[in-house]
């Protein structure tokens, strides 16, 4: 069953190509049209668009296998939805297998079926809010075990996940109704959320929240520190200051937590004293994960552009944070720092 739309001319793409598709990613017209056709057909805005190829850049995906989806989330303080980026959760077990640990997953054990009618509001393709009644039979829960190597041993993680808790609704906070993806694939879609939740339990540094997880949820539910590892940036958020190379950046500092935040400020305050660019870079995707991950490589872009046009060393304060986990300052880790990026840059 699909929802009743008063729009009946057909659908054009209008998304005009940035500048900086082609100047930092090498994309063509042809590849943009793939991406805003194909790969992201219900992309609003090319700023959605570039945050996925972002993502992908620096966690070294193919975009065109839509390892992520753009996921609309409705923001209270806005009034409206904004646009976010999430992984999918093919990218979530591309992130637990490049860990070498991943030891393999069970098919999913269901729970008893379920009928339940539902009735809210949703709405149609000319953003008009429609009423509208539907009945879903659902497994009430999946439980989904993950395996992972810990010492050698191969130890099971299991996480149920329950259809009325996971659910995504079509009007946000204003409808109970369910999506008619929820409602076309209500047994497949609980499968995805049951994965990506034993995904974590097995892998909690590396796996986040899962696109199909968050879709049809409100950002403010991200505020409650429910989700810690989701990977979304917020098109309506602070700016960040735009460069030659990477193009505009958006992250909301408020989904960074204050040691991250302090942790990349004296990597990029450490990496500007060695002049060690290639070996930051390096360890940040060693280090973070996720929107982390988008938001030190932000930084160190930032920071290397800055580098180019002055000499005075960038130093955002000193901050306290755990000593042993960042590169030191010593000229003897320097020097290491550059013999790794001439090494790092000879295999290329």
């Amino acid at each position: 069953m699909s929802y009743p739309s008063k729009n009946t001319q057909p659908k054009t793409r209008n998304l005009p190509m940035p500048a900086d598709a082609h100047q930092v990613y090498g994309l063509s017209e042809q590849s943009w049209k793939v991406l805003t056709e194909v790969t992201f057909p219900t992309a609003k805005t090319p700023e959605a668009i570039m945050m996925a190829l972002d993502y992908c850049r620096a966690r070294k995906l193919d975009i065109f296998k839509k390892p992520v989806h753009i996921v609309p989330m409705w923001s209270t303080a806005l009034g409206r939805n904004v646009e976010t980026v999430w992984p999918s959760i093919m990218e979530i077990q591309t992130t637990a297998t490049r860990t070498g640990l991943w030891a393999g997953m069970d098919r999913p054990v269901w729970g008893p079926d379920v009928t339940h009618t539902f009735t809210g509001k949703f709405k149609d393709d000319t953003e008009t809010w429609q009423e509208s009644t539907v009945t879903v039979t659902f497994p009430e829960w999946v439980a989904v075990t993950v395996y992972r190597l810990v010492g050698g041993r191969r130890c099971a993680f299991t996480e149920e996940v329950y259809w009325m808790e996971a659910y995504s609704t079509a009007g946000g906070k204003n409808s109970q109704l369910p999506t008619a993806m929820w409602i076309k694939r209500p047994k497949g879609q609980l499968g995805k959320c049951g994965k990506a939740a034993s995904l974590r339990a097995a892998f909690p540094e590396e796996c986040g929240y899962a696109a199909e997880e968050m879709d049809g949820k409100s950002l403010d539910e991200l505020n409650d520190g429910a989700v810690i590892n989701g990977s979304a940036s917020r098109l309506d958020a602070v700016d960040v200051d735009t460069d030659a190379d990477t193009g505009p950046r958006v992250i909301d500092l408020s989904m960074i937590s204050p040691k991250v935040q302090k942790a990349v400020a004296e990597l990029v305050r450490r990496t500007a004293m060695a002049g060690a660019w290639k070996a930051a870079y390096d360890y940040a995707n060693n280090k973070f994960a996720g929107l982390e991950l988008t938001y030190a490589i932000t930084e160190l872009d930032k920071a290397s552009q800055a580098a180019k046009a002055t000499s005075n060393a960038f130093d955002p304060g000193n901050q306290t944070i755990d000593e042993a986990s960042m590169p030191p300052v010593s000229t003897v880790a320097s020097e290491a720092l550059h013999k790794a990026r001439e090494t790092l840059g000879s295999l290329r």
